[in-house]
């Protein structure tokens, strides 16, 4: 067993702050849809202006510095990977369509065969 202490999520001023920036983002949308009558140059900069108070805003918690991280991180382990020939993914898709297309087919056919079974064998009902 590990002894280490167990250190808070944030604490009551980093929850504050991913509320502001929850709210901040809200009042762009709303603001955009509100705003139906003006130019839509105007209805754009109350949108960007919300989303970006709101980047700013989870920018300052500890959540959102730690969001940023595992994007960055995200984005370098994608990097990484080595993607197939353009041949291999066209054919590797053809290949679950193919399946897809055969499970469908199977499927649609044992449900017929059940539903003959059931009414006019079972229940006696003659569609």
């Amino acid at each position: 067993m590990s002894n280490q202490p167990v250190q808070a999520e944030g604490g009551l001023g980093d929850r504050v702050k991913v509320a502001c920036a929850v709210v901040a983002i809200l009042a762009g949308i709303v603001g955009f849809y509100l705003l139906a009558g003006k130019p839509t140059l105007t209805r754009v900069g109350v949108l960007v202006a919300g989303l970006v108070v709101g980047a700013v805003l989870a920018w300052f918690s500890a959540s959102g510095r730690e969001f940023i991280a595992f994007a960055k991180e995200s984005y370098r382990e994608t990097r990484k990977v080595v993607w197939p020939p353009r041949n291999d993914a066209i054919r590797l898709t053809g290949i679950v369509f193919g399946f897809v297309l055969m499970i469908a087919i199977f499927l649609w056919g044992t449900d017929k065969v059940l539903e003959f079974v059931l009414y006019n064998f079972i229940l006696g009902w003659k569609k």
